[in-house]
């Protein structure tokens, strides 16, 4: 487990541009057209209008409708078809406007993408990156605002990644697009334009496999992802207590091993993420602590989450969201127990 700044240590920093998180998933999406023949780009209006968030913006002029294919509005039939490509030797990335909208395409994804490699015992691979904006925060309509990575995270042979910040976003993706896996690549839209950085030009990969420490601390252990790692930080700055924050990059498979040598370290467990409670990836984490980490806890694990009801409209969505506050209260929690 390491930081961004030790895993990008061999890129050439001398060349950085301020990125945020949708500018980063652009570069990297030119570049790994520009690298890889194989590589095909296709989805609903990611030609001319570049994407509903202009993370396609340009790829058409530059790489022509063969690469950057504008498809029918059909998740059914984007998965399908990128499923055929990637059977063939390509490596498509499919994008799909909004989590909420994969659902029709969950056939395909579960009797091809995902079963592919094994029912024909490796001969053949599906070298793809489904490309999905994920989760709330934005004011959006129905079936705009999921957070339903779970889903994703049971499904055994498919990898699914979810960066933090633009400079991860680069090399999360390009490593995503390079893997001979399928990939879920989950992009938290709250925060495509909340944050700017400096991001190295250069192309690199990082690691698919590995969490990332954004705060060493010793008191207690906050494990969270995308969007909510920002809410992390912040909640951090007014508790009583050294958190160490892990962000887990990659939901599967899960770096266990830096999972439970910090509960380990600190004794004290908080999960924060914005999916319902009930089966959200949080009570996976929590019954994988408790069967390993048992003898080194020193208060109950404590989840901060969405609530256990469907996404609820613009006027009470701040209400349903996990925040500073609740991971604040989490982490008091945490600290002030006594067995």
């Amino acid at each position: 487990m390491s930081s961004i700044q030790d895993r990008v240590a061999d890129v050439n920093t001398d060349n950085t541009e301020e990125m945020n998180l949708v500018s980063a998933v652009n570069r990297t999406l030119h570049q790994e057209l520009a690298r890889d023949s194989s590589v095909r780009v296709l989805g609903y209006d990611i030609g001319p209008l570049g994407g509903v968030y202009r993370a396609t913006e340009g790829l058409l002029d530059e790489f022509g409708n063969k690469r950057v294919i504008d498809t029918p509005l059909s998740e059914n039939g984007i998965v399908g078809t990128a499923a055929g490509m990637a059977m063939r030797g390509e490596r498509p990335v499919p994008e799909i406007e909004f989590m909420g909208f994969f659902y029709p395409a969950f056939g395909q994804f579960m009797y091809a993408v995902a079963k592919m490699y094994k029912r024909t015992g490796g001969e053949i691979e599906m070298p793809m990156t489904i490309r999905m904006p994920y989760g709330g925060g934005v004011k959006a309509l129905e079936y705009h605002q999921e957070s339903t990575e779970s889903y994703f995270v049971h499904t055994p042979g498919v990898r699914v990644v979810c960066p933090s910040t633009p400079s991860q976003t680069k090399g999360l993706l390009a490593a995503s697009i390079r893997s001979d896996d399928p990939v879920i690549f989950l992009e938290p839209k709250k925060i495509y334009r909340g944050m700017t950085e400096p991001v190295p030009t250069d192309e690199y990969t990082l690691s698919l496999n590995e969490a990332r420490i954004v705060r060493e601390g010793s008191d207690v252990t906050l494990l969270t992802w995308g969007a909510m790692v920002r809410h992390a930080k912040s909640a951090v700055a007014d508790v009583d207590a050294d958190v160490e924050i892990i962000d887990l990059c990659s939901l599967s498979p899960l770096d266990v091993e830096s999972i439970l040598e910090s509960v380990s370290k600190t004794g004290r467990c908080v999960i924060l993420h914005e999916a319902r409670r009930t089966l959200g990836l949080g009570a996976e984490l929590s019954a994988l602590i408790n069967e390993y980490a048992l003898d080194a806890l020193k208060a109950p694990i404590k989840r901060a989450t969405g609530y256990d009801v469907h996404f609820p409209g613009h006027d009470i969505e701040d209400d349903y969201l996990p925040d500073d506050d609740r991971a604040r209260y989490a982490i008091e929690a945490v600290m002030s127990y006594e067995f």
